[in-house]
């Protein structure tokens, strides 16, 4: 059972948690986590792309010339896909990209990368993660403290927290979840995870 140190916002120990096994103590099964971040891709994709058939593209209706006699190819439109101007054959048409995959797979995922952060010391747990009143330069002091502001952060809180939210909107290397919206891929798109201990017994109590 692995156990981490608690630090309060100004970077200072404050006490130790002992993290479940079953979570945060997991082997990574890359295989597994790389399926589950192409599945978390592929439902963002919109899938609007879209290519006009010969029955699409206006006009055409007049056969171009007589079908004998000319000493040309037999032509029925001239809105043929051979033709410029014509249709599109076999083009790409709206269509939904997103797969499912079992949630046990999906959840086993989640706690391979999770382990892994432990396993990297990459994860801190904070006593508590919330500010007075919502503002930018907070959260960067914040960042300052424990040496994240240039690198790419993850915060968890059990909830979100409206100060905590826009304090971190301005700022493209913070990303703010609670801890009902984990997910494989906003953990392996950081270099340092930060959980609050609430969210960790949210996510024990949900997860195990």
């Amino acid at each position: 059972m692995p156990t981490l140190a608690v630090y309060d916002m100004k970077n200072s120990k404050v006490g130790d948690i002992e993290l479940s096994a079953d979570i945060f103590e997991v082997e990574m099964n890359a295989g597994l986590v790389h399926q589950v971040v192409v599945m978390q891709m592929a439902s963002w994709r919109l899938g609007t792309h879209a290519t006009k058939t010969r029955g699409m593209v206006r006009g055409g209706g007049r056969k171009p010339w007589r079908q004998k006699g000319t000493g040309r190819a037999r032509a029925g439109s001239r809105r043929s896909p051979l033709w410029r101007g014509g249709g599109t054959i076999f083009g790409p048409h709206p269509r939904d990209y997103s797969f499912t995959m079992p949630r046990k797979q999906r959840r086993l995922a989640l706690k391979c990368v999770l382990s892994d952060k432990v396993k990297s010391e990459n994860l801190i747990v904070l006593d508590d993660l919330n500010f007075d009143v919502p503002k930018t330069k907070n959260f960067v002091e914040f960042q300052k403290t424990f040496g994240v502001d240039k690198c790419k952060a993850l915060f968890i809180t059990e909830e979100l927290i409206e100060n905590v939210m826009r304090s971190s909107n301005n700022l493209q290397n913070a990303n703010v979840i609670s801890a009902l919206q984990l997910n494989v891929y906003d953990i392996l798109n950081c270099e340092k995870v930060f959980m609050t201990k609430s969210a960790v017994a949210k996510i024990e109590e949900v997860y195990v």
